[in-house]
């Protein structure tokens, strides 16, 4: 299983749910993407969405990995999608984790409420990077505990901006097996509760299951966000 973090996270991000998926037998990978995390150094002007699909690419090459089940959180939407084009033969199935489903020629920023977009646009900073609030950030996606919003602020790194503005291509997109998992708890505005109506009346999706839980389910509820990857699984 490959877990692909959203905006502002690394891989990091995964170390609940990976543990506990690990103790259930399965190999799990859960890279960073350049320019955020452990990577965030690693920024520039290059790093678009492209990139984040390549990052993902590679891992299953040089890991040479197969029948793998792919998730991705949020932004990762778009990113997942892009591996499926370029690496179809070597996924089970995509797992959309509260995250977008690109639409081809849009950008993940053209989904968005234009509200949305305006509030993300106007926080880029002079390195081309989107920057948030972590306070501001955890509190949009309801990490309330103490103790988990110690451990997340200081891990959240700036996105790079090119990620939610590139268009997602117009190629093809691979007939895999896909399930959507949507987040309930949201203090404001839910962004993902349309994707899920929809992805519950097109037949193509294998199942869309709910968590009541924040956007962050690997950090708010690992226990279901595990269950629900382990139901994927059979």
């Amino acid at each position: 299983m490959v877990l692909v973090h959203g905006g502002w996270h690394g891989g990091w991000v995964w170390h609940p749910v990976a543990e506990r998926l690990r103790a259930a037998g399965h190999e799990v990978h859960a890279p960073t993407l350049t320019g955020v995390g452990e990577r965030a150094h690693l920024h520039g002007p290059h790093v678009g969405l492209a990139t984040h699909v390549e990052d993902v690419v590679a891992l299953l090459v040089m890991e040479d990995l197969h029948d793998v089940l792919l998730v991705g959180h949020s932004s990762s939407g778009a990113v997942i999608t892009g591996v499926a084009q370029r690496a179809a033969d070597r996924l089970a199935g995509l797992v959309y984790l509260d995250a977008f489903v690109p639409e081809p020629g849009r950008s993940l920023h053209d989904l968005m409420a234009p509200a949305r977009r305006e509030f993300f646009l106007s926080r880029v900073d002079g390195d081309d990077r989107i920057v948030l609030d972590p306070d501001e950030a955890m509190d949009g996606w309801a990490i309330r505990d103490p103790a988990l919003r110690a451990w997340v602020g200081p891990r959240l790194t700036p996105q790079p901006r090119r990620v939610p503005d590139d268009p997602f291509p117009d190629l093809p997109v691979p007939p895999l097996p896909r399930w959507y998992v949507h987040c309930t708890d949201k203090p404001g505005p839910d962004a993902f509760a349309g994707i899920a109506a929809a992805a519950r009346e097109d037949g193509t999706w294998r199942g869309v299951e709910v968590l009541d839980t924040g956007h962050d389910a690997m950090v708010t509820d690992p226990d279901g966000t595990v269950r629900v990857l382990l139901s994927v699984l059979g």
